[in-house]
């Protein structure tokens, strides 16, 4: 067995069809020529290449399992490999077309009316317009139930007062998915970022996930009609059928991550010589190598089976969460390891392993903290909930 197997030790991609493995290696180009030779400058400079979404929209990423509109209506096995591949580049870039996708477009797909659907779908999977979802808020974060942000109808129209608290693509989208407390419960709404009240503000100085947008946004009286209100979303189903949407892309994009971790490592073992022999040579650096290719294919053969169950319609949400959970802690242990194989040169951006490791501690958190996750899977076992 050859070194190259490393990604894909129980030839998992086996499994994949014609169009499935045509959409990997289309995507792993784009990767590959278009991302990896930018990637550090944006992470460096905390900014995302706004001039890629073209690109990426002409290769069918945004809503990409998403039937109609525009959209490609891939398999769940199809998207999750574009994930996979795409944060294999950077988890900004991931965050980027799954926010897009399943968190802005497929809650207009899942909960809007024809109208809203024909209105918004069509030029939001053309990258024209570009979509950011704001549930979490700086006092409710795990606890998304207990917003304060408001809607309150006012004749025909809502207006909404409240903020949101690390949004990705917060400072550069034109439409916001906002999530909102009524008299009648939570409900969702489409919120132009032009509407007079919504002011959105980038997040800077953070050390993770920089090449990527994060922001927050307030809105102050904001007035809009009662046809942008999501007809079909009621309660907090809504927004957490949209997490689960994510979740479900993190599982293969965590994958993605730690393989190009554990390529690094690979590669600089094999040419760096200490003692008078290449580091890989070492016991101790052979121990590290198998501990991370083993967590880094049990979480491929999580993801793959996940992926088959949601094709079956047997995906259920504590399913999400088992994988989220290991895959991003098994990603997140193997850029970690990486790092110590690669020594000082780990901390370089002319190694991808630092950009992964510290991008990971944002995906540990968002879409469900692991300690929630956790919980999840420990409700799922006895029946007893321990949230509060």
């Amino acid at each position: 067995m050859g070194p190259t197997s490393l990604t894909d030790f129980y030839a998992l991609d086996d499994l994949l069809s014609n169009e499935e493995r045509l959409l990997r290696d289309t995507i792993r180009r784009f990767v590959d020529d278009k991302w990896m030779p930018i990637v550090a400058d944006h992470f460096d400079a905390g900014t995302f290449p706004m001039d890629l979404v073209p690109q990426i929209a002409d290769l069918g990423l945004l809503g990409i399992h998403l039937d109609g509109y525009g959209c490609a209506g891939a398999s769940a096995t199809a998207y999750g490999i574009a994930c996979r591949e795409l944060e294999r580049g950077d988890s900004g870039l991931r965050s980027f077309v799954s926010v897009q996708g399943s968190l802005c477009m497929f809650p207009i797909w899942k909960f809007g009316s024809e109208e809203q659907k024909q209105e918004w779908l069509p030029r939001m999977a053309a990258g024209e317009i570009i979509g950011c979802f704001g549930l979490t808020e700086p006092d409710h974060g795990s606890d998304p139930g207990s917003m304060t942000t408001r809607a309150r109808k006012d004749g025909d129209d809502w207006i909404l007062n409240g903020a949101k608290r690390w949004i990705t693509n917060a400072g550069i989208a034109h439409v916001a998915i906002v999530w909102a407390q009524t008299d009648e419960g939570i409900r969702g709404f489409i919120v132009p970022t032009d509407t007079p009240g919504f002011e959105a503000r980038k997040i800077e100085k953070k050390l993770s996930l920089r090449a990527s947008v994060t922001g927050e946004f307030y809105l102050d009286d904001v007035r809009i009609p009662e046809s942008f209100r999501l007809p079909e979303a009621v309660g907090m189903k809504g927004p957490l059928s949209c997490l689960s949407e994510a979740r479900y892309g993190i599982v293969w994009g965590a994958v993605g991550a730690g393989m190009a971790c554990l390529e690094a490592a690979r590669d600089y073992a094999t040419g760096r010589e200490q003692f008078g022999k290449p580091i890989a040579g070492f016991q101790i650096t052979q121990a590290k190598l198998a501990e991370m290719l083993t967590d880094m294919t049990n979480a491929s053969l999580q993801a793959f089976r996940l992926g088959q169950l949601k094709e079956l319609g047997r995906c259920e949400p504590a399913h999400v969460s088992m994988a989220k959970r290991h895959n991003v802690r098994a990603a997140i242990d193997t850029a970690r390891t990486a790092r110590t194989i690669l020594g000082a040169n780990g901390i370089s951006l002319e190694y991808p392993v630092i950009r992964h490791m510290v991008n990971l501690e944002s995906v540990l958190t968002y879409e469900g903290t692991e300690e929630i996750h956790t919980l999840v899977l420990g409700e799922t076992a006895t029946g007893v909930a321990a949230y509060r």
